[in-house]
Order: structure tokens, then C-alpha cells, then sequence
């Protein structure tokens, strides 16, 4: 994947909103990078009303405006989140569907949860069985390519055209999604415009005296040494998932060696095993080594992680902007701006505090052997009510257009924002352009290298020779 750069651009649209006091107040600024000039404009603005114009005509009988009544209609779901977490994109599409099964006759949505450990294996033995249900939770990138290939999914691009809906969709968002399975088209639609760094509890930095937030890892290290003298934990990740672990890996791999650093990897233009790759596994396992990450981290579930941070059991927590959704809710103890955000603190000149790591979540695809009418009324329903559902009850970003902003923007929403706003670059996270294999060795082995039971050296060439196979 090429590095995600845009150049300055005088456009008079080439603004975004910046919300505060509970107003909208527009700011002009110029961004450098094309789509994350798209996400601002198009989330933040909505996008145009043009529709294709080959959008069936709906259905008669309709109970409501817009939605048509039919026969008995069985749409299943498959989701890695459970479907009453209302902080979670599973409860986004159970509840809009819910809301559209009151409007017509004889609909349900049959949910089915799955861990996401399992969905990887749960997807292909669908798969190889021709039984992908109507919707289903994946992972873009590499293995979604692989479905694409395999020709059992919809064309979301011309699908929606057809139903009237792609306006819907955020543009950057698309054109982030397109760049993951190498220009193959729009295959799937994204559950969050998402940007990661480190969230931290503000109050637990006073307390062991972290003036200032880190901008070099230099300086996180110097924090973590004051937190764990003062006896916090100073970083905890969902390590039980493997990916948080391997999220923190990937911060250190792209800040010493550049953006493209993984991607290089992958196609061999350089190597897994090569020292500055190796030199980071060395430096994830060094903080585990030092006490830098809470102890048992590789047994600790991502939801436990989001609450340590916010009751005050741990400092810091490497995750995305789809945590403002936890932290808008009830459940955060650290209170309305009690959490901040860094990025991801710089190790060398390779890149700047103005690159994030950037994603569209975990996607949403859908068969094409049991696409029909019906499911399409479902679509034209459920998806271009979902940026404002999203943003109105949990204050996040889904990667779909935004009408309206609420009154009363959070300081949460806000943050992710700006953040949004300040990026000029977006790298990729670990496992992105790693084939099937390949990414699921890096997962499975992130735990020994976090424990020590086995060396960076061996973590790394193992990457490599499973890379090597494919490319």
C-alpha cells in the first residue's frame, strides 16, 4: 500500500467543523491528505443527493414512508460483538433494524455472535459450505480480498447505486477501503472512520507527575517509569484478542523504520527478519520485561482493558477512536474529561506526529447468493440512517454520512475530531496487508513475545518465512 499523502488544497470546500460550546462553528483549514480531507467534509457536511438512476421503485403497501410491506423475511446476522452492548456496532444494526422491522410486516434479524478468534475459521467454513449468511462482520484487507476473489460477496459500489443509497457512504472512508484490497473495488461498508493512539487517565498522570503528554517514545518510557514507581499499571491492552498487543508492536515498527514500513515487508522490498523489525519486537518485549504493561496482559479482554483505564486501574491504553463510545457513556467512572489522547509518540524523523494509524473497523459484507429485494429494502433503511443513529447515541464516527451533529457535541467526540482534523498521513495496522496466515501467526505468537517464550529474533523470522510463501 502506498503511503496515504495529499497535497494542499485551495478548494473552497476544503474545510471542516470544529464544534464547540454545543454550536458548530466552521474553521477553514487545508488538509494534505485526500481522504482524510473527504472524511471531514463528507461526515461532517453530509454528502450529495444524487442517486443512480437505476434505484428500483419501491414496493406498494408500505407502512411507512419509503418501506414496503412483504412476505415473511429472515435476515441473518453474523457479529463479533454482543447484540445488547450498546456501546458496540452490533447493537447500531440490531436496534435500526428493529426500528425497520416496526415499519414492515414479518421481518427478523437472527443474530448469531461469534468471538472474533473464531471468525476467521466461521467465515471460510461458510464460505466453502455457500452459506455466508445475508450480513456478516469481517476484517478488510487481505482476507476480505480473499472473498472477493472467491466471488460470494455483493458489490456494494454498484448495489448501493442501485438501491439510491451510495451517497451514504463517506468517500474517504470508500477510498480507504478500496486501497486495502488493492483497487479491487467496494466489496464491503465500514463500521467507523477510525484513528489510534494512546488514551490516558489524566487524573493518574497528576498523580505520578506527568507533566506534559509524551510526543517521543523516549518520553513514554520516562513516563511509564514514573507511573510504576507510584504503583499504576502503566499501559494495559486487550491482550486476550492478541490484536492490542500487536497494535503497540506495529507503533514502534512504523515510528523507527516509516510508514511503509510493513507494507515493504510484506512484499519482501525488505524483510521481517531484517534488524530494525526485529529491534522493535525487542522493544515490545523490553516493556513487558520492565513491568510497563499490566501484569497477565495476554489474559486481560479488551472490554476489561477499556475499564482499567477509566476507573484508574492503568495509565494508558493503545486503542482507536471508537473508544469515545465507551467513554461517552455512564460506565466512565474518569468522568466528562477525565481520558485524553496522544498519538503515537515519534521515534526518529521517519514520520511526525501529524500520521496516524487509521481504519474503517471491522467491516460489513454481504452475500450475493441470498441478496434479494427484500434485503435490499433492508439496506435502504438501516444504512443511511446509520452516521447520524451512530453519532446521536454513541458519538462515533461509523465511515457513513453525517446529517446533523448533535447539539451538545462531547468533549470525546470533539477530541476525535480534531484528531481527525490535525492528520496529514495514515499508515495501516499490523496485520492489514499480511496474508491469512501469515497475520494469524502474528497474532498467535504476540502472547509468547510479550511472556518470553520466545525471542524477537525468532518472533520476527517466523513472520518472514510464512511471508516469504506468499509472495
Amino acid at each position: 500500500m502506498k503511503m496515504m499523502h495529499l497535497k494542499k488544497n485551495d478548494s473552497k470546500i476544503a474545510s471542516y467543523y470544529k464544534m464547540r460550546k454545543g454550536k458548530i462553528v466552521m474553521k477553514k483549514r487545508f488538509l494534505v491528505l485526500s481522504m482524510v480531507f473527504i472524511i471531514l467534509v463528507s461526515m461532517l457536511t453530509g454528502c450529495g443527493s444524487q442517486q443512480s438512476s437505476q434505484t428500483p421503485p419501491a414496493p406498494t403497501g408500505g407502512k411507512t414512508d419509503g418501506v414496503g410491506e412483504f412476505q415473511s423475511r429472515n435476515i441473518k446476522f453474523l457479529s463479533i460483538w454482543p447484540e445488547d452492548d450498546k456501546n458496540a456496532n452490533g447493537w447500531l444494526i440490531s436496534e435500526l433494524s428493529r426500528q425497520y422491522g416496526e415499519t414492515v410486516d414479518a421481518f427478523n434479524l437472527e443474530y448469531e455472535y461469534v468471538s472474533i478468534d473464531q471468525l476467521d475459521q466461521k467465515v471460510k467454513i461458510l464460505i466453502s459450505s455457500d452459506d455466508l449468511p445475508e450480513v456478516c462482520t469481517y476484517e478488510s484487507g487481505v482476507r476480505l480480498k480473499q472473498v472477493i476473489e472467491a466471488d460470494k460477496i455483493l458489490n456494494v459500489d454498484k448495489t448501493f447505486s442501485d438501491l439510491g443509497i451510495r451517497d451514504c457512504l463517506d468517500e474517504g472512508a470508500v477510498s480507504l477501503l478500496k486501497n486495502l484490497v488493492d483497487g479491487l473495488g467496494l466489496y464491503c461498508v465500514p463500521l467507523g472512520m477510525n484513528m489510534e493512539g494512546f488514551w490516558y487517565n489524566k487524573a493518574l498522570f497528576a498523580e505520578a507527575g506527568v507533566a506534559k503528554v509524551p510526543e517521543t517514545w523516549d518520553e513514554m518510557l520516562d513516563a511509564c517509569e514514573k507511573l510504576k514507581a507510584k504503583g499504576i499499571i502503566p499501559i494495559v491492552q486487550g491482550g486476550s484478542d492478541n490484536w492490542p498487543m500487536t497494535r503497540v508492536l506495529n507503533a514502534y515498527v512504523v515510528r523507527s523504520i516509516g510508514l511503509d514500513a510493513l507494507q515493504n515487508a510484506v512484499t519482501g522490498k525488505t524483510h521481517f527478519s531484517d534488524p530494525e523489525y526485529v529491534a522493535a519486537a525487542q522493544m515490545f518485549q523490553d516493556m513487558a520485561k520492565k513491568g510497563y504493561f499490566a501484569e497477565g496482559m495476554n489474559t486481560i479482554d479488551p472490554g476489561t482493558a477499556t475499564s482499567m483505564l477509566m476507573n484508574g486501574q492503568a495509565a494508558m491504553n493503545y486503542d482507536g477512536s471508537w473508544k469515545s463510545s465507551n467513554l461517552n457513556s455512564e460506565d466512565n467512572t474518569a468522568g466528562p474529561e477525565g481520558i485524553g489522547f496522544f498519538n503515537v509518540p515519534v521515534v526518529n524523523d521517519s514520520s511526525t506526529l501529524r500520521d496516524y494509524s487509521m481504519n474503517c473497523g471491522n467491516i460489513l459484507m454481504f452475500s450475493s447468493k441470498k441478496y434479494d429485494e427484500q434485503v435490499g429494502e433492508w439496506m435502504k433503511f438501516v444504512f443511511p440512517m446509520l452516521g447520524d443513529f451512530a453519532i446521536q447515541e454513541t458519538g462515533s464516527f461509523k465511515g457513513f454520512r453525517i446529517t446533523e451533529m448533535p447539539e451538545d457535541t462531547t468533549y470525546y467526540t470533539q477530541l476525535v475530531a480534531d484528531n481527525l482534523a490535525n492528520a496529514e498521513n495514515a499508515f495501516l495496522w499490523f496485520e492489514a496487508k499480511m496474508d491469512s496466515e501469515t497475520s494469524t501467526l502474528a497474532q498467535n505468537l504476540i502472547s509468547l513475545l510479550y511472556t518470553g517464550d520466545i525471542s524477537a529474533e525468532d518472533y520476527m523470522r517466523a513472520l518472514e518465512e510464512t511471508a516469504a510463501k506468499s509472495r
